[in-house]
């Protein structure tokens, strides 16, 4: 052997390395191939075969550079090259080595979450933006798991963690708000002040689930009733889920293949001046047509819609609609159209709305958009700035059902709203209740004071006609008037 070395058969290594490596390298008459590492890091293939004559041949290649590619290849085929975690492979590989553990009395649990409200980082601020969002994401969740747990992304925005050595079900739930705290705190990203939250589904081994599919599909269920009831949360597995989101799942579903297929449609409701009887507006309202189950009324559908982000598509469609027919009105004969929430925070509203008024010819100062109290009190600075840009476009905007939220006198000096809807709730009890009809005064006092005007929502009876008139009300709304009808053929008297 030293006779070997000292031959120059192994170059580039030292006495010492020859000597560690001795007992890796063939000698005699049997052909092998070697492979050694050098203490700087480089790796020699040794090939050595012996020759005819009783002698023998070796040679040494460095394959240092091809083993480090090789490496990369192995890493990015279980590593998400984005954010550097474990992929969905990696993931399910040490799931099923947690499981293994899981038959001697251990207790693991996966957690899977996404990002809510994902896709508006996207839209809004473009995919760079949102990949470095991402990545933020995947550095704070390495931060609070332990090493023995494993976080992985398993795609988009959503990523999970397999939390083992459980004691109680407790740690669970200590590790799924370590998350939410973690990936809601403010974000800044290349400039941008970005707020995101999350919401967590947790699958418990082996009570939920006793091999790796099983558990992250029961987390996914579980992800799915968490993101139903609010965001921002977390909910373990529960026998049942599966049935209640199978069917959520189809309304989805329904609901989308509605949009393309042209089953929703808008019904009119008038609004009228009581003095003259003159219709002076109408509220477009949303029905859907389903092909079995025959018309659907708005509050069946739209909270989901809203929930599972289809009232942006949707309500661009009701603008469009909304404002094609009512062009065919007399001119003194505005639209009204409600907006939700997500469509009020939508940064394409105006454009949006821009678009569908130039498209049907329908002046700016026809159109009036209805929106609650709530949609004020998200982020009272960016709804200004939203409701001054409506403003400067022409648009008319109405708080709807005033009088049932919190109704701050603050958001009426700060918002020069054209008109305040006064809650049906009180409109209903105005002819019985000394105290609808004390708020009834009190607010068309306040309208009139403002230079606003006023419409009474839910009028039914002709007794409550006349008490609205006597309190100074002239614009009113209900089934005394007309029900929502459908155009054309069944088009209200608009």
């Amino acid at each position: 052997m030293t006779l070997r070395y000292e031959a120059g058969s192994f170059p580039a290594m030292t006495m010492e390395e020859y000597y560690a490596a001795r007992n890796q390298v063939a000698i005699g008459n049997v052909p092998s191939d070697t492979e050694v590492e050098l203490t700087n890091g480089k790796i020699f293939e040794i090939h050595h075969r012996p020759m005819p004559d009783g002698g023998w041949v070796a040679t040494h290649e460095d394959i240092t550079q091809r083993r480090r590619v090789e490496a990369k290849i192995a890493h990015l085929a279980h590593h998400d090259a984005l954010t550097d975690l474990p992929n969905r492979v990696l993931l399910t590989g040490r799931l099923g080595e947690a499981l293994d553990r899981v038959l001697h009395g251990q207790m693991i649990a996966v957690h899977l979450f996404d990002l809510d409200h994902f896709k508006n980082v996207n839209d809004t601020l473009g995919h760079p933006i949102g990949d470095k969002l991402l990545q933020v994401v995947g550095e704070r969740l390495k931060g609070i798991v332990r090493d023995r747990d494993a976080v992985a992304r398993m795609g988009g925005d959503e990523f999970a963690i397999v939390q083992t050595d459980l004691n109680h079900l407790s740690d669970a739930a200590l590790l799924a708000e370590r998350v939410i705290k973690a990936v809601s705190a403010p974000y800044e990203v290349s400039g941008h002040q970005i707020l995101i939250s999350t919401s967590v589904g947790i699958a418990i081994a082996p009570t939920d689930g006793e091999c790796g599919d099983e558990l992250l599909h029961n987390a996914d269920l579980a992800l799915y009733r968490s993101k139903a009831q609010g965001r921002g949360t977390y909910r373990f597995f529960e026998r049942g889920m599966d049935a209640t989101v199978q069917v959520r799942r189809v309304l989805e579903a329904d609901i989308r293949k509605a949009l393309t297929s042209g089953e929703f449609e808008l019904h009119y409701q008038p609004m009228v001046h009581k003095p003259s009887g003159r219709i002076t507006g109408c509220e477009a309202l949303l029905r859907w047509r389903h092909p079995q189950k025959g018309m659907i009324m708005p509050d069946a559908f739209i909270p989901f819609a809203e929930e599972i982000g289809l009232m942006i598509p949707l309500g661009e469609w009701v603008t469009r609609e909304a404002c094609k027919f009512a062009a065919q009105w007399p001119d003194s004969v505005k639209i009204s159209i409600n907006l939700s929430p997500n469509q009020f925070r939508d940064p394409d509203l105006c454009q949006h709305l821009v678009t569908a008024l130039a498209a049907s010819g329908l002046s700016p100062e026809r159109l009036q958009l209805e929106i609650t109290e709530t949609v004020l009190l998200a982020n009272s600075e960016v709804a200004l700035a939203t409701f001054n840009r409506l403003r400067r476009i022409g648009i008319r905007i109405a708080i709807d059902d005033f009088g049932a939220g919190h109704s701050l006198l603050s958001d009426l000096q700060k918002f020069q709203f054209d008109n305040i809807k006064i809650d049906r709730s009180f409109v209903k009890d105005v002819a019985h209740s000394v105290t609808s009809r004390s708020v009834v005064r009190a607010i068309v006092a306040m309208t009139n004071g403002l230079g606003m005007g006023c419409t009474a929502e839910g009028v039914e009876t002709e007794e409550q006609q006349a008490i609205l008139f006597a309190e100074g009300c002239a614009e009113m709304q209900g089934y005394l008037f007309s029900a929502p009808l459908p155009p054309p053929s069944r088009s209200c008297s608009c």
